[in-house]
């Protein structure tokens, strides 16, 4: 929200949660944002053509792995977000995918990302291979039209309809999920975000 109009900068994906409360995206979405209550941050789940099919949801808070807010590492280009009102389950409304970590590429997957330009997500099915790059834990996804605001966009394994996949990635990590619309990038989803899974549904 900017200057009380809604203005649209990243995507996000419900990831299954015992509170149903908590999405994922990429950590560099989030730099200098106010979250919360009084903040200027919303989620909007299946948002089309200026439709809320799902509603508008609150981003409370935010967590990322120590090495982010200490060095931004690309590594750790992760974040999970807890939506909506205490009580109140986007869950329900949406699905939610399921945190998968340690898989090792390459692997077939859906990525979805929303752009800024458009009214539509943009939706491509295909491999994602590991960055082979000194000091990168990353995957490499080449399909075109991952402009920018698909930063946070979810790799699936697997998927399926409201929420039965895999998320493996999200676009982010190297070059905050890479400089040209059909390369993009994600952190490899290690310990690393494991560990940050299991803070965030312990919150």
């Amino acid at each position: 929200m900017v200057g009380g109009k809604l203005h649209h900068f990243c995507t996000a994906a419900v990831v299954r949660s015992p509170h149903g409360d908590l999405a994922i995206t990429a950590a560099h979405c989030l730099r200098n944002q106010h979250l919360g209550v009084n903040g200027n941050v919303i989620f909007a789940p299946g948002y089309h053509d200026h439709k809320f099919p799902r509603g508008q949801w609150i981003v409370r808070a935010e967590i990322v792995d120590a090495n982010w807010q200490k060095d931004q590492d690309p590594n750790d280009d992760v974040a999970f977000i807890v939506i909506g009102r205490p009580g109140h389950r986007v869950q329900r409304y949406t699905g939610a995918e399921t945190v998968v970590t340690n898989i090792a590429p390459p692997r077939l997957v859906r990525v979805i990302g929303y752009p800024n330009a458009t009214e539509r997500p943009v939706t491509c099915t295909a491999v994602a291979q590991r960055l082979h790059l000194a000091g990168y834990q990353q995957l490499v996804f080449d399909c075109g039209g991952f402009t920018d605001g698909t930063s946070g966009g979810p790799f699936l394994l697997h998927p399926g309809r409201d929420g039965t996949g895999q998320v493996i990635g999200v676009i982010g990590g190297y070059q905050q999920g890479g400089d040209l619309p059909n390369i993009s990038y994600s952190a490899l989803f290690l310990q690393n975000v494991a560990a940050l899974y299991k803070k965030a549904i312990s919150s």
